[in-house]
């Protein structure tokens, strides 16, 4: 008889660890669910501050909205034609803005990526290298790593 209640508050020892443990497992899964990180690329193709200062508008809007639903958004900013102005160390007139939401992104992320076509054609136009700012990277086309981008489930916004 007392190995029956032995045996009896194991296995209901174990059915309780069982329940903890799988209420543990669907915390951790609701935990991840609200942590969801978000997808999105825009693009700059003109050169106008008024647009620059939208995109970036945008960014730290999106920034702000998901940081409050306890979610993360990457968010790559594509400048290629005349809205690489946007990203050239010399020329830019939101080079300020560039820095200070890149550094604010955490635990989000901002990307700025630099056509490199778009970045030749001007060094031949005007005879000199071209800076980007030290906030960008430079990609082989804008336009393909924006179709790159929606080819792997990035939301497009066009300002």
């Amino acid at each position: 008889m007392k190995r029956s209640k032995y045996a009896v508050v194991a296995v209901a020892a174990l059915a309780l660890g069982l329940m903890v443990a799988t209420l543990g497992h669907a915390d951790d899964k609701m935990k991840k669910a609200s942590g969801k990180v978000h997808h999105i690329a825009m693009h700059v193709d003109q050169n106008d501050k008024a647009v620059m200062n939208l995109v970036l508008n945008n960014v730290e809007n999106l920034m702000d909205a998901y940081q409050e639903k306890g979610e993360t958004v990457e968010i790559e900013v594509v400048a290629y034609g005349p809205g690489l102005i946007m990203l050239r160390d010399d020329k830019s007139p939101v080079k300020g803005r560039l820095a200070s939401l890149k550094k604010r992104a955490f635990p989000s992320k901002v990307t700025y990526s630099a056509c490199h076509n778009t970045m030749m054609k001007m060094e031949k136009k005007e005879g000199h290298a071209i800076p980007i700012v030290s906030e960008a990277r430079i990609v082989p086309g804008g336009v393909v790593r924006l179709t790159e981008l929606q080819e792997q489930g990035w939301a497009y916004i066009k300002p």
